[in-house]
Protein backbone atom coordinates (compact mmCIF):
# COMPACT_ATOMS: atom_id res chain seq x y z
CA UNK A 1 0.00 0.00 0.00
CA UNK A 2 1.54 3.27 -1.07
CA UNK A 3 0.90 6.68 0.46
CA UNK A 4 -1.82 7.57 -2.06
CA UNK A 5 -3.87 4.48 -1.23
CA UNK A 6 -3.43 5.17 2.47
CA UNK A 7 -4.65 8.76 2.09
CA UNK A 8 -7.68 7.63 0.06
CA UNK A 9 -8.43 4.97 2.69
CA UNK A 10 -8.26 7.56 5.48
CA UNK A 11 -10.40 10.01 3.50
CA UNK A 12 -13.08 7.36 2.90
CA UNK A 13 -13.05 6.47 6.59
CA UNK A 14 -13.25 10.12 7.55
CA UNK A 15 -16.20 10.76 5.26
CA UNK A 16 -17.92 7.61 6.54
CA UNK A 17 -17.44 8.61 10.18
CA UNK A 18 -18.70 12.11 9.51
CA UNK A 19 -21.78 10.76 7.69
CA UNK A 20 -22.43 8.26 10.49
CA UNK A 21 -22.35 11.06 13.05
CA UNK A 22 -24.83 13.06 10.96
CA UNK A 23 -27.13 10.07 10.47
CA UNK A 24 -27.28 9.33 14.20
CA UNK A 25 -28.04 12.98 15.09
CA UNK A 26 -26.21 13.36 18.35
CA UNK A 27 -25.13 9.74 18.53
CA UNK A 28 -21.63 10.68 17.52
CA UNK A 29 -18.72 11.50 19.78
CA UNK A 30 -17.19 14.46 18.02
CA UNK A 31 -15.56 14.78 14.64
CA UNK A 32 -12.22 13.14 15.50
CA UNK A 33 -13.73 10.07 17.18
CA UNK A 34 -16.31 9.73 14.40
CA UNK A 35 -13.49 9.77 11.84
CA UNK A 36 -11.60 7.06 13.75
CA UNK A 37 -14.77 4.98 13.96
CA UNK A 38 -15.29 5.57 10.23
CA UNK A 39 -11.80 4.24 9.47
CA UNK A 40 -12.45 1.19 11.66
CA UNK A 41 -15.86 0.85 9.99
CA UNK A 42 -14.29 0.83 6.56
CA UNK A 43 -11.99 -2.04 7.52
CA UNK A 44 -14.67 -4.06 9.30
CA UNK A 45 -17.29 -3.18 6.67
CA UNK A 46 -15.18 -4.45 3.80
CA UNK A 47 -14.57 -7.70 5.65
CA UNK A 48 -18.20 -8.13 6.77
CA UNK A 49 -19.66 -7.33 3.35
CA UNK A 50 -17.25 -9.86 1.83
CA UNK A 51 -18.43 -12.54 4.25
CA UNK A 52 -22.04 -11.80 3.34
CA UNK A 53 -21.25 -12.06 -0.34
CA UNK A 54 -21.95 -8.38 -0.95
CA UNK A 55 -19.59 -6.23 -2.90
CA UNK A 56 -19.34 -2.52 -3.46
CA UNK A 57 -17.08 -1.15 -6.13
CA UNK A 58 -15.73 2.28 -6.70
CA UNK A 59 -15.42 5.24 -4.43
CA UNK A 60 -19.15 5.59 -3.73
CA UNK A 61 -19.48 1.88 -2.90
CA UNK A 62 -16.56 2.13 -0.49
CA UNK A 63 -18.10 5.15 1.23
CA UNK A 64 -21.47 3.40 1.56
CA UNK A 65 -19.87 0.24 2.96
CA UNK A 66 -17.79 2.19 5.46
CA UNK A 67 -20.74 4.39 6.47
CA UNK A 68 -23.04 1.43 7.16
CA UNK A 69 -20.47 -0.18 9.39
CA UNK A 70 -19.52 3.11 11.07
CA UNK A 71 -23.20 3.63 11.99
CA UNK A 72 -23.32 0.11 13.43
CA UNK A 73 -20.11 0.71 15.38
CA UNK A 74 -21.40 4.02 16.76
CA UNK A 75 -24.61 2.29 17.87
CA UNK A 76 -22.63 -0.48 19.57
CA UNK A 77 -20.32 2.02 21.28
CA UNK A 78 -23.37 3.97 22.46
CA UNK A 79 -24.96 0.82 23.89
CA UNK A 80 -21.75 -0.16 25.67
CA UNK A 81 -21.34 3.36 27.04
CA UNK A 82 -24.93 3.38 28.30
CA UNK A 83 -24.48 -0.07 29.90
CA UNK A 84 -21.35 1.10 31.73
CA UNK A 85 -23.06 4.10 33.32
CA UNK A 86 -24.20 3.64 36.91
CA UNK A 87 -27.95 3.64 37.50
CA UNK A 88 -29.46 6.90 38.71
CA UNK A 89 -29.88 7.38 42.44
CA UNK A 90 -33.40 7.14 43.72
CA UNK A 91 -34.34 9.95 46.08
CA UNK A 92 -36.52 9.14 49.05
CA UNK A 93 -39.78 11.03 49.24
CA UNK A 94 -39.72 13.92 51.69
CA UNK A 95 -42.15 12.28 54.13
CA UNK A 96 -39.85 9.27 54.54
CA UNK A 97 -36.76 11.33 55.37
CA UNK A 98 -35.71 11.77 58.97
CA UNK A 99 -36.07 15.16 60.46
CA UNK A 100 -33.13 16.58 62.36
Amino acid sequence: MDITNLLVFLAIGGIAGWLAGLLLKGGGYGLLVNIVIGVIGSVVGGFAFGLLGLSASGLLGSIITATVDAVLLLLIVGLLKRAAEPPPLIAFPIFLQRKG
